[in-house]
This record gives structure tokens, C-alpha cells and sequence, in this order.
């Protein structure tokens, strides 16, 4: 946990991913990060008389017996134009895991403590460096899962999330000032505040509100991926319709019924949309308990699933479960893939009875791969929903954000609804408030202790 009192300290820690690597930086930051630095580093050149700023230096870091640990780069970034508006110094060093940690050893012997989860990003926005959408942004671009993901995390580190809320809550305490006045000077004819202005203000901005949240949905597959489930009846060929999607072997496949007992899952990327697929268990009636149990778990995933991939034998007539499953399932999240189209004995027509129910149906061979690559646009249509790729300035909230923007435009309509029914202005004052302090919660101005922490703490150490 992030403790404010601790912020005085000079931190240090691996900024780079742990494993081997031709490179790995160890970061310090703090008002001795320079002093700190220059009792490890030895310059290459003889005429060195210290780090200056914004340049690379070569040379060595030394141990605490002058023994050379490493060649390195070392670079000085003093405050408050730096990453964490604070004296910074990047050492560059091999990325071996034994190297970087012997380095980071001899920065904490020198005074410096080892950074918590998130500190780097944390004093960043303590520091005024960025706003708190920014810090999270900085997260969603370590992980985001694909380009479009990157790019949209890229916007919002921008600062141009922070903008808008900006000129909304600017917006909302314009609006307070009217009220205000409008309470303290109720005979003042020029300054007073019509209820239909107030309510057409609140509206306008809960419909930009509103227009934020909207791309939450919109862009929610690019930026965690979506859920594909297998599901289906035993041998229907969802084991081998999953490796074929696959491109290799990751699902058993054999003639005995019932291999898969739970559910695999692995991800494919198809075009830049990151999908996880899951291949559930055959259904099927069974007194085993473990397959029970993965059958209640397969259910589960499709009941979660952005897109259910129901296979059905296409060389044998529509099982009991597999009707009863279709009928069951949401036709606007389902594809039935008729599968087994390379044997003689397929016949399309078996699939009949599921395009009945509204089902959208398609023929393909796992076995040989025919059709599978009109197998995937399709999936990655049918996720996609027409959003298409999202739009070069495209803001897209992060859950928490949304959570908060949700919790203002419900502030707003009860505004709107008190204003409507004749509430005195000086009550229609609170609620204008608490939209506001809501909205300040996304750029961080009021946040409290456990939401800072609770987002700092999902930081790698070292970010």
C-alpha cells in the first residue's frame, strides 16, 4: 500500500520485465537519486566530473569494493520536467537477471528504498505530472492485448480523457454559480436562473456522458479481448475445430467421447482482435460427477461469452441436447458450426432446424480446414457487432471510469427530475455538487486513499 509520508524517500527498483534480455534499465527517483548514482558509476571518459542532464553517459557501475559489476548508460532526468517530476536516473544495463539485481542492490545499500507496486506512476501524479486517467492509462498500455487497445490507452494518456472531464465538471460549476446566485439573490431578475435552463445545461452534459459510456461497449473487445466458447455435443469435432482456429495441437482429440472433461482455453488473434477461446466439455447426459461439473462450468462460459461457437455433426441428426441447448441460447450471440463437411455422409440440410430457431449457420471441415478461414471473419464480425475499428480519437473509459461517469448521470437526471417537480434550488445545489465531485474522480482532484491504492497496487514494481 501507497503511504503519502513515504513519498520523501528516493525509490529505486527494475523497470524492465523480469527474465533475460539484451537490456534492462533500473530506475531511481528521488532528490539522492543523483548523489545515489554517481557513487556507482564510473565514466569511460577520465574528464567526467558528473551526470549532466538529459545525456547518456558510458561507463561502469562499481560495487562497494570497487569492483566493476557492469558496463551501463546512465542517464539524469532532474525535476520536475522528468517521468515523476522528481530527480531521476535510468542505468542501462545487460538484461541479465543476476546483473540487474546486483545493480538495484547497490542503489538500495546507497540509501534508496525499493519502490512499491506503482510508485513511479503514483508520485508521477502526486507531482502533477499527469492526471489520475492518465496514471491508468499508463497500465492499460502495458497491457493492452492489442494495437487498437494500445492506441486507445494512448488517447487517454494524452490527457484528452482528462479534457473532457474537464470542460464538463467546468461546465456543471457554471451552472453551480447561477444556482447560487440564483438562491442568494432571488429577486434579481437578470442573474436568476430559469429551471428550463438548468435542466437543458444538466441534459446537454449527461448526454456527452452518456456518449462516453456509450464507448465502453463499443470498444470493449479491442481493449480486453472477447470470449468465444466451443460448445456442443461429445465427438461434434469441437477439440479439433479449436486447433484448427489454433493453427496447432492444443486440444486432445480422439474418438472416445468425453475427452475433454472442464474446458481449455487459449487465445487467437484474429486481425488485431484478441479473442479467448474455450472448448467446454461434450454435453451429454452423465452420472460422473467430475464431468457434471464440467458440463454446470461449460454453461457458465457461455452464459459469459461474447460469441458461442454451437458444433453440430453434420453427418447425423440434431441430438436432444444440442436442440434443447440452441433453444436456450441468445440467437444474437450464437454461430452454429456445422461441422465434418469433408465426409461423404454431410448433409447441409441437418442444420435446418437450428437456422429455424433464428440461428445463423455455417459448414466447415476441422479436419481439413475448409472454410475455416470464413470461419474466423465471421467470428470476428459477428463479436465485433459493426463497431468496426475504433475511431482515431475515440475515448474510451476504463471499468472504474465508467463506474464513476454512470454514478454522475444518474446525479444529473435526479437533478433534472427534482428541477422538473419544484424542488427549491438551494436542495438542486447538493445534487449539482455531488456530480462534480463525482466527475473529480476520475481525474483524481478528490479520490480517496483506497481508490488510489487500489489502482496503483495493479502496477508492476517498477512502473
Amino acid at each position: 500500500m501507497l503511504d503519502p509520508r513515504l513519498a520523501k524517500d528516493t525509490i529505486a527498483a527494475i523497470a524492465t520485465p523480469p527474465g533475460d534480455g539484451g537490456v534492462g534499465i533500473v530506475r531511481i527517483s528521488g532528490s539522492r537519486s543523483r548523489e545515489i548514482a554517481e557513487e556507482l558509476f564510473r565514466a569511460a571518459k577520465p574528464a567526467f566530473t558528473g551526470l549532466v542532464p538529459y545525456r547518456l553517459h558510458y561507463g561502469h557501475i562499481l560495487d562497494s569494493d570497487g569492483v566493476e559489476l557492469d558496463d551501463v548508460l546512465c542517464a539524469f532526468m532532474p525535476g520536475p520536467k522528468s517521468v515523476t517530476g522528481e530527480d531521476v536516473v535510468e542505468i542501462n544495463c545487460h538484461g541479465g537477471r543476476a546483473v540487474l539485481a546486483a545493480v538495484l542492490q547497490e542503489a538500495l545499500d546507497r540509501g534508496a528504498r525499493l519502490a512499491e507496486r506503482g510508485e513511479f506512476t503514483y508520485r508521477a501524479f502526486m507531482n502533477g505530472r499527469m492526471d489520475l486517467s492518465q496514471a491508468e492509462a499508463v497500465a492499460e498500455m502495458i497491457h493492452a492485448p492489442t494495437k487498437a487497445a494500445m492506441h486507445l490507452a494512448q488517447v487517454k494518456l494524452s490527457g484528452v480523457l482528462g479534457a473532457k472531464i474537464a470542460d464538463l465538471r467546468a461546465r456543471l460549476e457554471h451552472l453551480r454559480a447561477q444556482l447560487t446566485v440564483a438562491v442568494d439573490f432571488p429577486d434579481d431578475e437578470v442573474e436568476c436562473l430559469a429551471p428550463e435552463e438548468l435542466i437543458a445545461t444538466s441534459a446537454e452534459v449527461r448526454t456527452e456522458i452518456d456518449g462516453l459510456l456509450a464507448a465502453v461497449d463499443r470498444t470493449r473487445a479491442w481493449r480486453e479481448g472477447a470470449l468465444a466458447v466451443l460448445a456442443g455435443p461429445v465427438n461434434a469435432g469441437k477439440s479439433s475445430l479449436m486447433n484448427a482456429l489454433l493453427g496447432r495441437t492444443r486440444a486432445i482429440v480422439t474418438d472416445q467421447p468425453g475427452t475433454t472433461r472442464d474446458y481449455l482455453e487459449e487465445t487467437v488473434n484474429l486481425d488485431g482482435l484478441t479473442i479467448r477461446l474455450a472448448d467446454t466439455a461434450g454435453m451429454r447426459r452423465t452420472d460422473d460427477v467430475i464431468e457434471a461439473a464440467g458440463l454446470e462450468m461449460g454453461r457458465e462460459l457461455m452464459d459469459r461469452a461474447d460469441l458461442v461457437l454451437l458444433l453440430a455433426d453434420g453427418t447425423l441428426p440434431l441430438s436432444d441436447e444440442t436442440l434443447a441447448t440452441a433453444g436456450s441460447l441468445d440467437a444474437a450471440k450464437t454461430l452454429v458450426v456445422l461441422n465434418k463437411s469433408d465426409l461423404a455422409t454431410f448433409d447441409a440440410k441437418l442444420g435446418q432446424p437450428l437456422a429455424d430457431l433464428g440461428l445463423e449457420v455455417m459448414d466447415v471441415s476441422a479436419k481439413t480446414g475448409a472454410r475455416i478461414d470464413a470461419l474466423c471473419s465471421r467470428v470476428r464480425e459477428r463479436i465485433l457487432k459493426g463497431a468496426g475499428q475504433p475511431d482515431p480519437d475515440e475515448i474510451a473509459p476504463n471499468a472504474r471510469q465508467a463506474a464513476v461517469l454512470d454514478e454522475a448521470a444518474e446525479e444529473l437526471l435526479g437533478l433534472e427530475q427534482d428541477t422538473a417537480a419544484g424542488i427549491p434550488y438551494d436542495l438542486l445545489g447538493v445534487r449539482l455538487e455531488t456530480a462534480c465531485s463525482t466527475l473529480s474522480g476520475i481525474t483524481g482532484e478528490i479520490a480517496s486513499a483506497d481508490v488510489l491504492n487500489s489502482i496503483f497496487d495493479a502496477f508492476c514494481i517498477g512502473k
